[in-house]
């Protein structure tokens, strides 16, 4: 194991020759916009038989991040992480790029019976033997100069993840399920936390019921709110909640007295915002937007899905057993619920527990035990399925 530095350019070649690089970071999100990206740590073989471990801090100044977002953006690499989904979408935005080629060692892991939130310790322990003596997580890694133990917890998040990818492949490919666990990593490859203005609005409660004015000026406080706290590096709901911010799109004030009167728009935000919420009360009311349809209304269940919803639980759950794999990979509750609520309504759910591979394992009994053309019976402690 090597620390020696080495520029993001010699560990790109490295990465590339040996077709393998792994990655963590560390940041804060907490009082921010948007989190922030406080170290990257890399671990790759450099080509003479051991491993190099980077620690590299985007904070220290100006990131020449330009050969790693080449290398993460190679399909012919792989990009090994644990639990990756947080760091994959801060790197997305930090270097300008995608991440290709993901290798996420937890969704791995389930795929060999490991529960699907295993933690790194965890899955260290249980596959190469090997026991960390963890302590800095919860540590300010915003704050210069690190301290030697954060130093030493960021390595250590990397310090075996190569070999922990390999121990993991080597086993997945012995089941026959390598391809699986390749095909569930590729979400990883669509990850963001770019924040879409259009979804927000959409997302705020009620908003489908309120008038076509006052949808536009929502839309207009939406995009005024996160310009705000992208500015003064805040979170959103500390410039506006969304319940005030509804309020004010349904009441349309004209002046600040009648701002004042908005429960949720305190004195603080009158005297240093009141003016700008006024002026995108009047662009919402000038601008043309197209409104929000009403859409369908959604399918509830029903008291008599439960016992339907318990029943495909349980053989989804017996199914996972036997195959030893995480549950949480074939099915949640809300797609069971789906499921259950389409094979009623004639409308089939559109979840993943019926596609792919997962139909294969369990979505075609699944389906046929609601239909009614199997039944259900236990046998030796095992679920079993007869034709009707």
């Amino acid at each position: 194991m090597t620390n020696a530095s080495l520029t993001l350019e010699q560990i790109a070649v490295n990465a590339r020759a040996a077709g393998r690089i792994a990655l963590d970071t560390e940041f804060m999100g907490e009082g921010r916009y948007r989190t922030l990206l406080c170290l990257i740590q890399l671990a790759v073989a450099n080509g003479e038989g051991d491993e190099h471990i980077q620690i590299v801090d985007p904070l220290a100044g100006a990131m020449a991040g330009e050969p790693l977002a080449r290398v993460l953006e190679d399909t012919q690499t792989e990009v090994v992480v644990h639990a990756g989904r947080q760091d994959i979408a801060l790197l997305r935005r930090a270097l300008d790029c995608d991440v290709r080629n993901v290798f996420d060692t937890q969704v791995a892991a389930g795929f060999l019976g490991m529960p699907a939130q295993c933690s790194y310790d965890t899955l260290l322990a249980e596959m190469l033997g090997v026991r960390l003596a963890k302590s800095a997580s919860f540590t300010r890694w915003d704050a210069r100069p690190l301290s030697a133990e954060q130093l030493s917890y960021a390595r250590d998040d990397v310090v075996h993840l190569t070999a922990l990818a390999g121990e993991l492949e080597r086993r997945l490919e012995q089941a026959g399920r390598l391809q699986w666990a390749r095909e569930e990593c590729e979400f990883l490859e669509r990850v963001s936390d770019e924040r879409d203005l259009e979804a927000i609005f959409s997302r705020l409660p009620r908003i489908r019921g309120m008038s076509a004015s006052s949808q536009g000026i929502a839309r207009e406080l939406v995009a005024w709110r996160e310009q705000t706290a992208a500015e003064r590096d805040r979170p959103v709901q500390s410039v506006l909640g969304d319940t005030p911010l509804l309020e004010i799109a349904k009441r349309k004030p004209s002046s600040l007295r009648k701002l004042e009167e908005i429960r949720g728009v305190g004195q603080g935000s009158l005297r240093k915002r009141g003016e700008d919420l006024l002026a995108a009360v009047q662009r919402g009311l000038q601008r043309a937007h197209e409104p929000l349809a009403g859409g369908p209304r959604p399918v509830h269940p029903r008291p008599e899905d439960a016992p339907l919803i318990a029943l495909s639980e349980a053989l989804v759950r017996s199914r996972a057993r036997e195959a030893d794999l995480a549950y949480e990979l074939l099915a949640s509750r809300a797609d069971l619920q789906a499921i259950v609520i389409g094979e009623r309504t004639g409308e089939r759910a559109d979840v993943r527990t019926l596609r792919g591979w997962r139909r294969e394992l369990v979505g075609e009994e699944l389906l046929a035990l609601l239909d009614g053309h199997v039944s259900l019976s236990i046998e030796d402690g095992q679920i079993r399925l007869t034709r009707a």
